[in-house]
């Protein structure tokens, strides 16, 4: 007889591989978030696994925002993101709770934020295609129209989000998912509106102008001055608050 703890590393080894041919399944078939992948006792014959084993598989791809399930008519499994949506989901929970937590400071996050951004505007530049920068120009038009701090806020995201896109690579744009869902809102509060908006309306506009010229130093340059103008900004206000 196997003593319980080997019996659950054996369960758990299964559950792991349930749970990669769940993932290639959903990639084959193509599947996308929403779509329907089968009731428990369905889908555990169809990987050929008990209930216990599927059960562990489905754990493993809830836990990383690949998968959710309901209960009641019509309830069952469903995929909740792709791998690289869910891998983004992941990332950007774990750190908004090390901000919630003090684990890490906006600050620190600012600076990862330059690490990962400026190389990706460079990466725009030379990557963009004519439905990007369609993208990008309608961004930065309006936020030369927004009215309020709070408007300009909100197209500054779509902005960064745009950029991202433009690189053309889904690992780096899910690695900056974060950047817009927990850092983005946090600065904006911190600001409270001090941002001044001709400078931020010039600083998108410069972005721009060097990514449609393909000039790939041009858009990193622009990306770190706007980063560094948001840095330094916050940092004023806070040390106002403190004095």
């Amino acid at each position: 007889m196997r003593a319980p703890r080997t019996r659950q590393r054996v369960i758990r080894g299964a559950s792991e591989q349930v749970a990669v041919q769940i993932q290639h399944y959903i990639q084959e078939e193509g599947l996308r978030p929403g779509d329907f992948l089968g009731r428990e006792e369905d889908l555990a014959a169809e990987f050929g696994v008990s209930r216990p084993t599927l059960r562990e598989a489905l754990k493993l791809l809830a836990s990383g925002n690949l998968i959710r399930a309901s209960k009641g008519p019509g309830g069952g499994i469903f995929v909740a993101h792709t791998a690289d949506e869910g891998m983004g989901r992941s990332l950007s929970d774990a750190i908004a709770m090390m901000l919630e937590t003090g684990s890490v400071t906006l600050e620190e996050l600012l600076d990862a934020r330059l690490l990962l951004e400026v190389p990706l505007a460079g990466l725009a530049a030379y990557q963009a295609d004519e439905e990007s920068l369609t993208r990008l120009r309608d961004a930065v038009r309006a936020g030369a129209g927004a009215e309020d701090p709070h408007a300009l806020a909100t197209v500054d995201s779509e902005i960064h989000q745009a950029v991202a896109a433009a690189a053309g690579n889904r690992m780096l744009q899910a690695l900056t998912g974060w950047v817009f869902e927990v850092v983005q809102p946090s600065v904006n509060d911190a600001l409270h509106g001090a941002i001044v908006q001709s400078a931020i309306v010039e600083q998108h506009e410069a972005l721009l102008a060097a990514i449609e010229k393909g000039d790939a130093p041009r858009a990193e340059r622009a990306m770190k001055d706007h980063l560094l103008y948001l840095r330094d900004v916050l940092r004023m206000v806070r040390e106002q608050a403190e004095a």
